[in-house]
């Protein structure tokens, strides 16, 4: 037997928790340029708009996020996280 299904939705909170886990992170690392981390606050602001469906909020966030991806500034750590943030997000379908 197989245990409990979960809801996409609970699949999707989780997946959101994650991603803002990992901003916070960006936001407070000095190291990271400060535009870099102005876009990844941006994107932060996207996600937490709860009058939008997740999947809209993920799908804003990655767009204000694979502008930044391309900042020759970025440290290469910066961007890694970024595109993973990004593939996580991408996966976030309403």
């Amino acid at each position: 037997m197989s245990g409990p299904e979960i809801s996409k939705e609970k699949i999707n909170e989780m997946k959101l928790n994650q991603v803002i886990t990992l901003l916070n992170r960006l936001i407070a690392d000095s190291g990271v340029p400060r535009n870099i981390r102005r876009s990844a606050f941006e994107a932060l602001k996207m996600l937490n708009d709860k009058s939008l469906s997740p999947g809209v909020r993920a799908a804003n966030a990655v767009s204000i996020l694979d502008e930044i991806s391309q900042d020759p500034n970025m440290p290469s750590y910066a961007r890694t996280t970024i595109w993973n943030i990004i593939a996580l997000l991408s996966s976030i379908k309403d």
